[in-house]
């Protein structure tokens, strides 16, 4: 093959572009993602040459060699581990495979990226920050078991070009080099290299190798020393995992942290326990500070590292963590399962249904420990991922419970800045209050001042504000210590039991007026009758208790979905002034023109209460009009 010039994808450009001129601090990163890339490029070949021997290529002794050539400028990277084809190399480095890369480009383009690497690791796209301290990169790769010495040669100088070309290399894997900027060969030096994976890359299962340059005492001639190079590991190779939590620093497990997460923050919580009896293991893991941006899109990978007996098995084993607890990393390390397991059988696997089982509860459990005991940083964490740990309430039905004592909300009795549990609601409730009202809503100021909270108000019952789009979903049919759940929007409200008498001569008077109004927008409504949630406003629009959610459903709309046209309930407030006067104006003359102009303003005031347009805008901007001007004309003269 003669020599390919390709061009990189757009994307990858813009990247290298933030990379070379943005990223100034933390420079150092690139050799831990590069030794990351080489430790996964062995255990990849590790676990594949558990059934195919003839990888190995007799080469058993699995290691990560660096080479400081200081003549040359570079420092070589290599490892003896899968290797790559032409095929793969092109799209591994040629490309960024991952759906939601313009995302990710505008949160590197929007945010201080200087400070914040994180957003490297985090898309996997770590090979590309050798560009911020090398000029030219060339990557020399043979794929294991390939039976020959043809190899591919992959070279570039980040200008949107990258040359691929034939090649011979003697063993298995692949050799990263970096030909270093004049003002970054201090990674040539042996100690800023010793430094560097000290501080990353010190638990990588692999050996780390360098040849060092040491005086010993010489066999010739006594009393003098000789210099002599001897390969010496660098980094100290023991699982963290499996240490004892005595013997291992804060720092460690934050470092192994970013390890895994590729997330350059801090995590907020580290758990590390045994499990010993039915099954076996060793869990490590983090509850992440920030959420990862990716944890929407269908293609994020969950779930922690499988390790069987120190061998990893597979990078994301989504099987031991439910689905709601996604944003958890880290690693298991069993003992219990066979080495050549596969993804079919760990979906069968009792074991691994056990581990799943003691890793939910000791979540479940940890969380509860934080919100008992370090209530700020459980807020924190709930504020970036509590709408993902709401999702347990529908999938896990058996820790329905559990979850619930974890959910925070605002409430209307509250500031925005305060949440209160569903304990604390409880304890709060008001003598003779049945059950646990909520509202949903865009924004905490939109819900509070929701006139669908003025009875409420009036009677100084809280309101929970379920500001996610899930909530209503959620809370629809969910019951807290024996209090059914109730929306503040849906159903009849109805919180002053003692004024029956009074309620049967006001459904008395308005009767007639109520049959009219039913009669002229029986195509738009299903019912109307008097409201219970009113005190202030004249109208408002409600749905049936299991009746879809008004914020579920412009949600569901927005994303294209065809949602069944259901026609909700008028709720009249019969203390309004303008009841008494459509009643008289009703008395005196039934077909009323005027009174049929009103009728539809108090259709189209509703829609817009509940943040619908009028059925007519046009129509109702010109009703509007026409009464200010009898109005106008009325105060004037």
């Amino acid at each position: 093959m003669t020599k390919e010039n390709l061009e990189f994808k757009t994307e990858v450009k813009q990247l290298l572009d933030l990379m070379i001129h943005s990223l100034y601090s933390h420079k150092e990163i690139f050799l831990r993602e590069l030794i990351s890339n080489a430790s996964d490029a062995i255990d990849k070949a590790r676990y594949e040459s558990l059934t195919d021997s003839s990888l190995m290529e007799n080469d058993r002794e699995w290691k990560i060699k660096l080479t400081a050539d200081k003549e040359a400028g570079t420092l070589t990277l290599s490892d003896n581990g899968t290797g790559m084809t032409k095929d793969e190399i092109i799209r591994s480095l040629g490309t960024i495979a991952h759906s939601g890369t313009k995302e990710f480009l505008a949160a590197l383009q929007s945010k201080e990226v200087k400070d914040n690497p994180a957003l490297i690791g985090q898309f996997g796209v770590g090979f590309y920050s050798s560009f911020m301290v090398a000029d030219k990169v060339t990557v020399v790769t043979r794929k294991a078991g390939s039976g020959s010495k043809k190899a591919v040669k992959w070279e570039s100088s980040a200008d949107g070009r990258f040359t691929v070309e034939d090649t011979e290399k003697e063993g298995k894997g692949t050799d990263v080099t970096l030909h270093l900027k004049e003002d970054e060969r201090k990674y040539l030096e042996e100690w800023e290299l010793r430094g560097v994976i000290r501080k990353y890359s010190d638990y990588i299962e692999h050996p780390v190798v360098m040849d060092v340059e040491k005086e010993q005492d010489s066999t010739l001639k006594k009393g003098e020393k000789v210099k002599i190079k001897e390969e010496e590991t660098l980094n100290s190779r023991k699982a963290i995992w499996l240490k004892d939590k005595a013997d291992i620093s804060e720092e460690e497990y934050k470092e192994f942290y970013k390890h895994v997460s590729h997330d350059f923050m801090d995590p907020a919580k580290v758990i590390h326990y045994k499990a010993e009896g039915t099954s076996e293991f060793v869990a490590l893991l983090y509850i992440p500070s920030n959420m990862p941006f990716d944890i929407y899109y269908k293609d994020y990978k969950m779930g922690p590292t499988l390790y069987v007996k120190r061998v990893q098995i597979m990078e994301h084993c989504e099987q031991l963590i439910p689905r709601y607890l996604r944003f958890v990393k880290g690693v298991i390390d069993s003992s219990d399962l066979p080495l050549n397991v596969s993804r079919e059988i760990l979906q069968s696997n009792r074991q691994v249904e056990i581990i799943n089982k003691s890793i939910t509860k000791k979540l479940l459990d940890t969380l509860g420990e934080m919100k008992k005991n370090e209530y700020d940083r459980y807020l924190s964490f709930y504020k970036e991922f509590g709408r993902i740990l709401k999702e347990g309430i529908h999938f896990d039905f058996s820790r329905k419970e559990a979850i619930s004592e974890l959910l925070l909300f605002q409430s209307m009795n509250k500031t925005a800045d305060l949440y209160i549990s569903l304990q604390e609601y409880v304890d709060g409730m008001k003598e003779g209050q049945e059950e646990i009202y909520y509202i949903t809503g865009t924004s905490y100021e939109e819900a509070k001042n929701s006139p669908y909270l003025e009875a409420f108000k009036e009677k100084g019952y809280d309101v929970l504000m379920m500001l996610d789009e899930v909530d209503d979903f959620i809370a629809t049919g969910l019951e807290y210590k024996g209090k059914k759940f109730k929306s503040a929007v849906k159903g009849e409200i109805d919180l002053d039991k003692s004024k029956e008498a009074e309620k049967k001569e006001t459904k008395k008077k308005f009767k007639a007026l109520i049959e009219l109004i039913r009669d002229q927008l029986k195509d738009d409504v299903k019912d109307v009758r008097l409201s219970g949630r009113l005190k202030d406003t004249a109208c408002c629009l409600v749905g049936d208790e299991m009746d879809m959610d008004p914020q579920m459903e412009k949600l569901l709309k927005s994303m294209g979905q065809d949602i069944p046209q259901n026609k909700r309930i008028l709720e009249i407030n019969p203390a309004h002034p303008i009841f008494e006067a459509m009643n008289r104006l009703f008395e005196k003359e039934q077909k009323s023109v005027v009174l049929e102009e009103y009728i539809k303003l108090l259709y189209d005031q509703a829609l817009l209460l509940e943040g619908s347009k009028p059925k007519d805008p046009t129509a109702f901007a010109n009703t509007i009009s026409r009464l200010m001007v009898k109005d106008a004309e009325r105060a004037a003269g």
